[in-house]
């Protein structure tokens, strides 16, 4: 069993637009999304949950009034502000701003102060039309995506390993941060999306940088190159000194957004299009 991980360095370029394609054209899969923040693959595969889990997520700190002795150590000790007092006197703590650091409970004289993890987050089981696929959703503000990334991976390799899969097909978060890190570790290659602008060009460049620290073989493809064709240019040569393969350019194309109105990946919707000859072809040189 392979995992292919689909990153890019930016929101937006089309990355889960290209891991559907993908995965309604593979066969064999088990499928990933590792994108836990904003996870979104679920709006094309529309999965039917079989398993429900509940992911803890950062330690949230309450007061107990009735405790409370205002003696305000809490109020001295706490670097980030996130305890108030109200006109009564009385003492809360902002979940928002509160770091999860429990240093207001350990040094509460009175054991006022409890904390307890969140679980305003969850990750799942589902049965997808092109795989299990294992995704995740999180609160708000919550916090440790890049624990509940490693999660869902764990469970899709167990999934794609018991059940004789070819390919664990996963889609990362955009970015280089922790979640996206976690994405990466133990892959055995990334595929980049890139779109043809100049910000995309800049956060793919650091995210190249990230993917060799951790010696993965990377791939390119360029999304709507034809709306900035003198960008893509640049990117092709960036692309070209990294010696990283382009696999294919796609061009912009209305189609796209029919076939994300109608719920379906574009080789469902139109299999016959460019941009679904395209796709097959990129599937094809990844494995």
């Amino acid at each position: 069993m392979k995992e292919i991980t689909i990153l890019s360095g930016k929101g937006g370029t089309g990355k889960t637009t290209v891991t559907a394609a993908l995965a309604t054209t593979g066969d064999n899969l088990v499928l990933c999304d590792g994108d836990v923040d904003a996870a979104d693959l679920h709006l094309i595969l529309k999965p039917q949950i079989l398993e429900s889990y509940v992911f803890e997520g950062a330690w949230l700190a309450s007061i107990d009034q009735e405790l409370c002795a205002h003696c305000g150590l809490c109020t001295e000790y706490c670097r980030f502000d996130a305890i108030s007092i109200d006109e009564l006197g009385n003492r809360s703590i902002d979940p928002f701003k509160c770091e999860g650091c429990r240093l207001c409970e350990r040094i509460c004289p009175s054991k006022a102060i409890r904390s307890e993890k969140s679980t305003n987050n969850s990750w799942f089981v589902s049965d997808t039309r092109a795989g299990i696929m294992t995704h995740a959703t999180m609160g708000p503000g919550e916090e440790n995506s890049g624990k509940l990334v490693s999660q869902v991976r764990k469970k899709a390799r167990e999934i794609a390993k018991d059940s004789g899969a070819s390919v664990l097909l996963t889609d990362g978060p955009p970015g280089t941060g922790c979640a996206a890190i976690s994405s990466i570790t133990g892959t055995d290659a990334v595929l980049l999306v890139i779109e043809s602008s100049m910000s995309s060009l800049h956060d793919a460049s650091r995210l190249v940088e990230l993917v060799r620290q951790f010696n993965i073989p990377l791939f390119a493809i360029i999304n709507k190159f034809d709306i900035h064709t003198e960008v893509s240019m640049e990117i092709e040569a960036f692309l070209t000194e990294q010696s990283i393969p382009l696999l294919g350019k796609m061009p912009f194309d209305e189609l796209v957004v029919h076939a994300m109105v109608a719920e379906r990946s574009v080789p469902e919707y139109a299999p016959d299009s460019e941009i679904s000859n395209i796709i097959r072809s990129i599937w094809k040189q990844l494995l």
